[in-house]
């Protein structure tokens, strides 16, 4: 039996503003919460949660520790939405609000248009939009 994916939880430092970005920029609606600490977004066909991180893990180090020497920097992870309004229109909405936004892109043989951003805390977001 195959299983699907219901929910992407993200954890995050700074809940208000994590909220608050995908409240603002992308107008989900909020379908469960714990006031500071816990949301859930409905985005479709899976369910886009935010969870405040445990408290020992909230402070950033400003050195990463020898054992992050040989480890990447930045989230492994890219949350994609798509838009049916105008992409170019949407990424400079988004610019003018000082959101971290890409240019648009394209690739040869895939039937999009696309652009990456980063939400306040710093992981991935592209927002595509189907030809």
């Amino acid at each position: 039996m195959p299983l699907t994916l219901a929910r992407l939880i993200i954890y995050v430092r700074d809940f208000p503003a994590a909220k608050a970005f995908y409240v603002k920029h992308f107008e989900l609606p909020v379908t469960e919460e714990i006031e500071g600490e816990w949301v859930v977004f409905g985005a479709g066909a899976v369910e886009l949660a935010l969870h405040l991180m445990g408290e020992r893990y909230r402070e950033r180090s400003a050195e990463p520790s020898a054992q992050d020497a040989d480890e990447k920097p930045g989230p492994t992870t890219k949350i994609v939405f798509k838009i049916t309004s105008d992409l170019a229109a949407h990424r400079e909405k988004l610019k003018a609000a000082g959101v971290r936004v890409g240019k648009t892109k394209r690739y040869d043989g895939f039937p999009y248009e696309m652009y990456d951003g980063r939400d306040p805390e710093g992981n991935v977001f592209q927002v595509m939009r189907e030809d």
